[in-house]
């Protein structure tokens, strides 16, 4: 008798995992009936998954960290025992930023530091004028894009909640805000940044693995009360996540791969938009520029799947940088004990590797260090604020 269960996905390429454990049946062959719910908004998602409307959910991985704590909504602890991404963000701009920033670029057009600081003298020009600040949208407060926003613009001494507006967009929704104006530049997951590229509206400035080498993007949640009533659901679940991610990663199950991803149902975009995603390799600007990156989407190699509870300490600094959260080291526990490495090596039966070094190297700013945390925001020229 199979166990059914309602699993909550946003319209996104890192949410592969999820739709091949589905629709290639091994989620199936664990015992599991899995009704997949295509979602609109992070809001939504979480919203249905705190309630117990979703039994798990595609989740961006802060908004686990922050529904924990009980940040800025109810307190609902989650668990993440499983990744389903490292990284696959990039940061995009309209062709009017894109041409102010290369005006005003001094080194390599790639170097984010090198455009963070054109986007200082962008900014600083515009006010000289008086026009309007730059909005940038990024999907969701608790989200990695608004922390690589921030941190990208940072570096170059660009302060993002004074010198810039920063707003909440649903992916699906990024570009058609482009054309019309009323953003100058997003943060978001693949394939929308294609998307803006391929309409000939939006330049791709960076991919996510410019700013950090491996960024947790989102997570398989589980409530943490469903998780200890259904241990071995849950880990039949991960097992089939498991099979279907290195079933992703398998180069000749690439055109299978692709064409269950570009259902209508499912992400519901073009099939070659999906294959360049799931290859590293982006069409950049309308002109035909293609940059290539192995590490630009990780989905089951290199170890992208197993939870690293560093990765959580990192998002949670970046909650207390940016006046989301207290910093305690309570809280820090309460953020690092999300991830669940435990949970994914009992599911999988293998024994706790080490984690990656440089596991959260990024271009700007000192090592992490998640025993310091406090040590590492004092670091920054764009300080910490205080919720």
């Amino acid at each position: 008798m199979s166990t059914a269960l309602h699993i909550g996905f946003i319209p996104l390429v890192d949410a592969a995992a999820l739709i091949v454990a589905v629709d290639k049946g091994f989620a199936a062959a664990e015992g599991l009936d899995v009704t997949l719910a295509r979602e609109v908004s992070w809001s939504n998602v979480r919203d249905k998954l705190n309630i117990g409307l979703f039994d798990a959910a595609h989740l961006l991985t802060p908004v686990a960290i922050a529904s924990s704590l009980g940040v800025a909504h109810v307190k609902v602890p989650i668990l993440a025992p499983f990744n389903l991404a490292l990284n696959g963000n990039a940061i995009t701009g309209s062709s009017a930023l894109h041409a102010a920033i290369m005006g005003e670029i001094d080194g390599d057009r790639f170097d984010p530091l090198a455009t963070a600081r054109a986007l200082a003298r962008v900014v600083a020009a515009r006010r000289r004028s008086g026009q309007e600040p730059l909005t940038f949208a990024m999907t969701f407060p608790f989200s990695t894009h608004n922390y690589q926003l921030r941190f990208w613009m940072a570096a170059g001494g660009v302060d993002p909640d004074e010198d810039v507006r920063l707003v909440v967009l649903p992916p699906p929704y990024m570009v058609d805000s482009l054309v019309s104006g009323h953003v100058d530049g997003f943060c978001v997951g693949a394939p929308w940044n294609s998307v803006a590229v391929d309409r000939g509206v939006g330049h791709i400035l960076h991919f996510v693995s410019d700013i950090l080498v491996r960024a947790a993007e989102k997570v398989l949640a589980v409530r943490q009360t469903w998780a200890e009533k259904n241990p071995d659901t849950l880990a039949a679940l991960v097992r089939a996540t498991q099979r279907a991610a290195d079933f992703i990663e398998h180069a000749d199950n690439r055109d299978e791969v692709v064409g269950l991803l570009a259902q209508p149902e499912r992400v519901g975009v073009d099939a070659d938009l999906i294959r360049r995603t799931l290859e590293g390799r982006l069409k950049v600007s309308s002109d035909g520029t293609v940059r290539a990156s192995g590490n630009y989407l990780l989905l089951g190699r290199e170890r992208a799947t197993r939870p690293d509870p560093a990765q959580a300490a990192w998002l949670y600094a970046q909650m207390v940088r940016w006046g989301q959260a207290p910093l305690s080291g309570e809280a820090l526990k309460t953020a690092m004990s999300v991830f669940r490495p435990d949970l994914y090596d009992g599911a999988l039966k293998t024994s706790i590797q080490p984690r990656p070094s440089g596991a959260i190297s990024a271009f700007a700013g000192p090592d992490f260090d998640p025993d310091d945390v406090a040590g590492y925001l004092a670091a920054f020229k764009v300080s910490p604020r205080a919720p």
